[in-house]
């Protein structure tokens, strides 16, 4: 699929800004932002169910711009699941496929094993868990074989353990059913998890595209950087794989010589006793696997990460060491 640019407008509001987007054949695209930022709107331009003020959409040379929504293709899945309370799992699965005009031969019962929900045919869906229920919109957006699948905050409405189970399952099967696809998100975990390139979105603008590794470990702006987490960017001279910074040193091997900005997430400094920083812990939240601490330096306050068993408590000193993983080079090269 080629999007060109896209624009679309309510009233005097551009909430979709002059857009360009491609989605190969089999690709995942995960569109990432902040709510708000326009990517729920880009995604329903695509569907056809938001007139484009401006742009074209085509799918190889088949145009779509105009074209009506039930003939363009594209299977969708929103974040309740939108499922029919009064028909069991096979009948909205079915559902799928009596609206393209599509015989049953087995379909229904192959997509259900796809998803894991073998043997569920008959069960209602008001008896389903979320998750259940999230897989069941999934097999039926994926009836007709649709070329292109457009799932808007498909796994937001769960909680967080579910969430993160279901994005590998989620995951898998997009792999497997081979279908490309458009993922609308605002948690960079999900998307890492399910995308193939994510297009990261601000204020209806795609602001940066690229593989999950390239868009963590080089966001294109601070904004960017802010969003995916860095909570403190510094200016740092690289040579050799080694960064230097006025907090000390640290070998992050993939980054060019040169001057640049980089950007600390809280697992960039670790709670070491063995580590080169001396600092005082000035607050600190339990996570579900780890202890987030604020610690005060000699000029700045940083995030810092230490284990549930052994994290300090506020206004105990602390010592802290570097981890390559959580650094990031921010921009361009200054």
């Amino acid at each position: 699929m080629r999007i060109r640019n896209l624009t679309v407008q309510f009233g005097q509001t551009t909430a979709v800004n002059d857009v360009d987007l491609d989605i190969g054949d089999g690709e995942v695209v995960a569109l990432l932002g902040p709510s708000g930022c326009g990517k729920s709107t880009l995604l329903r331009a695509v569907a056809g169910l938001e007139p484009q003020a401006e742009g074209s959409i085509h799918w190889g040379d088949e145009d779509l711009t105009k074209m009506p929504v039930h003939k363009r293709g594209i299977g969708l899945v929103f974040q309740d699941g939108q499922l029919f309370p009064h028909r069991d799992v096979a009948g909205n699965v079915k559902f799928g496929l009596r609206m393209h005009k599509i015989k049953d031969d087995g379909r229904v019962d192959e997509l259900l094993d796809l998803v894991g929900l073998t043997g569920y045919q008959k069960r209602r869906v008001t008896q389903l868990s979320g998750g259940e229920q999230q897989r069941v919109a999934l097999a039926r957006a994926l009836a007709p074989k649709p070329r292109l699948l457009l799932l808007d905050e498909p796994l937001s409405a769960l909680d967080r353990a579910l969430r993160e189970q279901l994005a590998l399952d989620l995951a898998r099967l997009l792999r497997k059913a081979g279908t490309s696809a458009l993922v609308v998100t605002h948690d960079h975990d999900e998307a890492f998890t399910l995308a193939d390139r994510v297009a990261l979105m601000r204020r209806g603008k795609i602001v940066h595209t690229g593989t999950a590794e390239q868009v963590w470990r080089h966001p294109v702006d601070e904004a960017t950087a802010i969003f995916l987490g860095c909570g403190t960017i510094l200016r740092a001279e690289i040579r050799n794989g080694t960064a230097r910074f006025d907090l000390g040193e640290v070998k992050i091997p993939w980054a060019p010589d040169g001057r640049h900005q980089i950007g600390l997430r809280p697992n960039a400094l670790v709670a070491d006793k063995e580590g080169p920083l001396y600092g005082e812990v000035s607050g600190r939240v339990h996570r579900r696997d780890h202890v987030r601490l604020l610690v005060k330096l000699e000029h700045r306050e940083v995030d810092a990460v230490a284990s549930i068993a052994d994290a300090p408590e506020p206004g105990h000193p602390v010592r802290l060491r570097f981890d390559a993983d959580g650094f990031a080079l921010v921009g361009p090269r200054e």
